[in-house]
């Protein structure tokens, strides 16, 4: 039970989401990903702040890009690869990283060290946006409000 009083709030009161909302083929190497979302616990709706936690061997996501929200991290602890259309960078806690939207280049985070790695994760909740995944056959179609996972082709998985 925290100490606090709202609305201040201890992160590790909010209980982690545990893997991703992938369709299974795509789960394995976010299935530990654990995200705790803070914006929400804390009543925000305009943007969402998650602090992730990604065991040695995980990813944030598939490496992929927005349509129509914003994205930013900031690294809290450990050591993150940040892989892009770009190549690959080591970020250690106290670098960051954005990626505007509608810009198509693809971006996720691989935890390679040997030690758990945080970040916090803030990124807008504009509607109608799209994930595109350059390197696999899917898509989050947001449209109609709520993310649905298919195919490039727009076939449902």
């Amino acid at each position: 039970m925290s100490k606090f009083t709202s609305p201040a709030f201890d992160p590790m009161d909010v209980s982690p989401r545990i893997g991703s909302g992938y369709p299974e083929p795509f789960q394995q190497g976010c299935e530990k990903r654990e995200k705790r979302r803070l914006g929400e616990h804390g009543g925000l709706v305009n943007f969402g702040v998650n602090l992730t936690t990604l065991p040695p061997g995980q990813g944030s996501a598939i490496r992929h890009w927005h349509t129509m929200q914003d994205e930013f991290i900031f690294v809290v602890s450990g050591e993150l690869t940040l892989i892009t259309d770009s190549g690959e960078q080591v970020l250690t806690a106290g670098m960051c990283a954005a990626f505007p939207k509608n810009v198509p280049d693809g971006h996720c985070l691989v935890n390679r060290s040997g030690a758990p790695a945080s970040y916090l994760e803030i990124g807008d909740r504009t509607p109608g946006d799209v994930g595109h995944y350059p390197d696999v056959d899917l898509v989050a179609d947001g449209k109609t409000g709520t993310y649905v996972f298919t195919r490039k082709d727009g076939t449902p998985y």
